[in-house]
């Protein structure tokens, strides 16, 4: 069994340079391609979006690659308009050697570490996976396997969301009222891209109560070593 922190990556990007794209889309329904200046992009994306006009916020995407639990990638897949590639359960037998023949669980963040309840978890984790392997062992596959997992199982997820739906994602995800698992990944991803594209997210509200210290910040997209 291996304990492991979640992870998220984010592909590069240029938040002035997708703002500007959005701009010239937008101004397609005016046809005041001639109002383009550097920094014209600006008032025109507030103006939009104070007037609740964000279907111009759809031209652009971004992509993420996480390693995250069963959990927050359930309560992701509840979003329509993004796409989600998802490591299988159905096809990943975490008791052959690709996998190290055992299983990676995301470490609680809403648990302390070396409490009670942080031990009776990992006791729990260890039981399953002790079983698991058992049944792999017997010869039991993935397919069935997988009725054994709970929600910390640890899996890769890569996906991705137009700006427009990016926006609402974490105007639901980053606030209290989600999972400590998934504001621990978004929370984070949305101070990014308030940085980058304040015009679009500096109106996102998040819970800035939220412990810093769980924070797994957002590194460039890159090839996640397992």
């Amino acid at each position: 069994m291996k304990i492991i922190e979640p992870i998220i990556e984010v592909e590069k990007f240029d938040g002035k340079a997708i703002m500007k794209k959005l701009e010239r889309a937008c101004r397609t329904c005016y046809r005041s391609e001639g109002s383009i200046t550097d920094e014209s992009y600006s008032n025109l994306l507030k103006n939009c979006i104070n007037r609740g006009h964000e279907s111009i916020l759809e031209h652009e995407k971004i992509s993420i690659t996480m390693i995250c639990d069963i959990g927050v990638y359930k309560d992701l897949t509840r979003h329509r308009f993004a796409s989600f590639s998802i490591e299988s359960t159905r096809y990943c037998n975490y008791g052959k050697d690709k996998f190290d023949a055992q299983i990676k669980f995301i470490k609680p963040c809403n648990y302390e570490e070396n409490s009670t309840m942080y031990e009776l978890w990992k006791e729990s984790m260890e039981e399953i996976e002790k079983k698991y392997l058992a049944l792999s062992e017997a010869g039991a596959t993935a397919d069935q396997l997988r009725m054994l997992l709970p929600h910390s199982t640890a899996a890769k997820v890569s996906m991705t969301a137009n700006i427009r739906e990016w926006k609402h994602i974490l105007s639901l995800r980053a606030t209290v009222h989600a999972h400590p698992a998934i504001q621990q990944l978004l929370i984070p991803l949305l101070l990014l891209f308030k940085k980058e594209m304040p015009e679009i997210f500096d109106s996102v509200e998040y819970n800035e109560k939220f412990e810093e210290m769980y924070f797994q910040k957002p590194a460039e997209l890159t090839f996640i070593e397992e």
